[in-house]
């Protein structure tokens, strides 16, 4: 109980208060007159070409108010825009005049140094474009002729876009729709206008293109400058795409988003339309409860705009009634209509008289219901004043109608006679009505093949123009080309010129590097060349202490060792050069025989001559160059010997500018050294002569073959061994 009474108490509060909002509803949707005032903010002078709208509707500069008047709503949005400033945007309140004060505005101002001629263009593109709009609704030939001139004025880019624009609009009223489609099309290649695009996703909507229109509308709202009201046409126009295409539920999806941004800017006519589609959906679907609710919000709304507005509305609603079977609804509907309706509603937007709303229509309707419902006594003083009112205003397709019901009318309820009247009027009105039909036929079929001539004149004009400007173009690059071909030829030849010296330079610097980089990797190659000869000379005098050690005699070992440590010592403080003076090499080799001899005494006895006219401070040589031919000739040539032999090492001079190295022995020569060798020393290859061969190629490359080296037999039988080595002076 106490719930039931909390509901009751609530039920009064809202019947209460429900008058004042439907008060503040009607006041919000209440019309009233704005002057808008748009002025420039530096100079105070008023700008007569500016763009005002309100909900999509434009209105003009009034030069006797100086604004602009417009008709809104609270909650209206006004959208100011011009070429020279950014595009303002409103919300109206009250009927309070509106002043919008525009920075930066600076009018299009003829120059004094531009010619009569482009002053006279300019003008008359103006004239012919103002002529397009005005005969644009009177007589289309006209309207097509001035879009003719005003190509003919050489419009640029901005001014083209506009007139196919216009022309497309002229179409788009004829219901040429695929006529407007081609040209908005046209405009949207010079300029791209989210408003232009718009409109031709609406031409291809009335053209049937349906996949055209919905991929522009889509386009449209994804280019994200729409405004408000931009932004509901789109959204109103995919649901009208969806609908069409039995897509019951995008279209509803869309028609709310419309319906949404309509409620949230009191754009009040839309609200009426959006209701109305929404209802058109729900019906189509089969909703006949949710299309209802949104026809009966759609005919309060309509029936506060105005009486055309309300009819329509009416009459769709009446349709629905009568697709539903609900009769009485229908007919109480009409009847409430007809009331309403004082001859021919005049016809908007170049409407058809099928199209507009009349009492003879009405009347037909309303017969034609009672004849569903089978009540055919009602019809007939409904079909009879139908078809009274089709003859007064020559409408023969309700008055064929008319007759044809009134007709069936009669026959039901038996009077026969007049049924026969009826029907014998029918088939003269059809017979009227044929013939007329293939009239408008052919004169449609004329009108279009006159549209299709001019659209065809227009197209033809813009493409000779294009080829003119190219030809245009083309031969002032010809001149450019003639006048440039010189200054071109020397660049070329100047390119070419810098090329080869860039070339050049780029070769010497490639030359330069890898020959550092040649002796780079010399260098390091004489680095690991000595470091290897180091190791191999240290083992093998290593050895020949062992040797002495094993037969114990500590003395002879002790003796040696302090000669091997000064020989060593010289030979790691020389190991990081290039080249010695060849007195330091001799040194060296003269203590080395010494301690070779020490350990082969009963072996070999040596001899070192060195001519004494020979400079020696004027050559240099590798160090351990010539350590490795002696060891061999000691350690494979005459320790092999069963009686005693002889090493002769001599330097001799072999011209002004080189000497001769001479290190010969009496052993048992070359081949039979290697005939001795066991199996495993043949494995072994010889590392000493592979390395000093490397390093005297190496050290000939980076000094012009400095040195040269011939090893031959001492003797004609093969036995000794001869190694003749020629070293060039130093260059200062």
């Amino acid at each position: 109980m106490k719930k039931l009474f909390y509901i009751l108490i609530f039920s009064m509060v809202l019947l209460r208060f429900s008058p004042v909002y439907s008060q503040i509803d009607n006041e919000l949707s209440k019309k009233f007159s704005v002057k808008v005032q748009v002025v420039s903010r530096e100079t105070h002078q008023p700008i007569k070409d500016a763009k005002v709208e309100v909900n999509g509707l434009t209105y003009r500069f009034s030069e006797i108010t100086g604004s602009y008047t417009v008709k809104a709503t609270a909650g209206s949005l006004l959208e100011v825009s011009h070429p020279n400033f950014n595009r303002v945007f409103y919300t109206i309140k009250d009927d309070e005049d509106i002043k919008v004060e525009v920075e930066g505005f600076t009018p299009k101002r003829k120059s004094k140094l531009s010619s009569y001629s482009t002053r006279k263009q300019t003008g008359l593109y103006s004239q012919y474009l103002d002529s397009v709009k005005f005969y644009k609704k009177k007589d289309i030939d006209k309207s097509l002729s001035f879009v003719e001139k005003t190509l003919l004025t050489n419009p640029d880019k901005n001014q083209r876009a506009n007139v196919f624009k216009e022309l497309a609009e002229v179409y788009f009223y004829w219901k040429q729709y695929d006529l407007a489609v081609e040209n908005y099309q046209i405009s949207l290649q010079e300029i791209n206008s989210p408003r232009v695009r718009l409109q031709l996703a609406k031409a291809a909507f009335l053209s049937k293109n349906y996949n055209d229109s919905e991929q522009n509308y889509l386009q449209s709202l994804q280019s994200g400058v729409l405004n408000n009201y931009l932004r509901l046409t789109a959204y109103q126009g995919l649901g009208d795409v969806y609908l069409a295409q039995k897509n019951y539920n995008q279209a509803r999806v869309n028609y709310k988003k419309a319906l949404e941004i309509a409620k949230k800017n009191l754009i009040t006519p839309k609200i009426t339309d959006l209701n109305s589609k929404l209802a058109e959906v729900f019906a189509a679907q089969g909703n006949i409860q949710k299309a209802d609710g949104y026809y009966k919000n759609s005919l309060k709304l309509a029936s506060e705009e105005n009486k055309k507005r309300s009819l329509k509305e009416q009459q769709k609603v009446a349709d629905f009634y009568n697709k539903s079977q609900r009769y009485d609804k229908e007919i109480q509907l009409r009847k409430e209509s007809l009331k309403e309706t004082d001859g021919v509603i005049e016809p908007e937007n170049n409407e058809t008289l099928v199209d507009s709303i009349t009492s003879q229509k009405i009347n037909y309707k309303i017969g034609n219901a009672y004849i569903q419902k089978s009540e055919y006594e009602e019809a007939i003083p409904y079909l009879k004043k139908s078809i009274e009112d089709a003859d007064k205003n020559k409408d023969l397709i309700i008055g064929k109608d008319a007759t044809r019901r009134l007709s069936e009318a009669y026959e039901r309820v038996g009077n026969y006679i007049e049924a026969l009247e009826a029907y014998q009027s029918y088939v003269k009105l059809v017979d009227t009505l044929y013939s007329r039909k293939e009239q408008e036929i052919q004169q449609i079929k004329r009108f279009r093949k006159r549209i299709l001539d001019n659209q065809n004149r227009i197209v033809s004009l813009e493409k000779d123009k294009k080829l003119a400007d190219s030809k245009i173009n083309l031969a002032y690059k010809d001149q450019q080309l003639v006048q440039e071909s010189n200054k071109r030829q020397k660049w070329i030849i100047y390119s070419l010129i810098g090329g080869f010296l860039l070339m050049v330079l780029l070769l010497y610097f490639m030359f330069r590097t890898n020959k550092q980089q040649k002796l780079a990797n010399n260098l390091l190659a004489l680095k690991s060349m000595r470091s290897q000869m180091n190791p191999h000379f240290i083992f093998n005098a290593l050895n020949s202490v062992n040797s002495f050690i094993a037969v114990n005699d500590e003395r002879s070992a002790n003796r040696y060792l302090s000669e091997f440590s000064v020989l060593m010592r010289s030979v790691l403080e020389n190991s990081d050069e290039d080249f010695i003076p060849l007195t330091k090499e001799i040194e060296l080799l003269e203590l080395y025989v010494k301690l070779e001899h020490n350990r082969f005494k009963d072996k070999f006895d040596y001899a070192i001559h060195i001519d004494e006219s020979i400079p020696l401070e004027q050559y240099s040589i590798p160090p351990m160059l010539l350590q490795p031919y002696i060891e061999n000739a000691i350690w494979h040539g005459l320790r092999y010997k069963k009686e005693k032999g002889k090493l002769q090492i001599s330097m001799l001079s072999k011209n002004k500018d080189a000497i001769t190295i001479m290190v010969e022995d009496d052993g048992i020569g070359r081949e039979k050294s290697i005939e001795m060798k066991t199996k495993n020393q043949l494995k072994q290859k010889s590392k000493g002569m592979s390395t000093i061969k490397n390093r005297i190629a190496i050290l000939n490359d980076m000094y012009q073959d400095k040195v040269s080296v011939m090893v031959s037999n001492t003797f004609v039988d093969g036995g000794g061994t001869r190694v003749e080595l020629t070293l060039k002076k130093d260059k200062n």
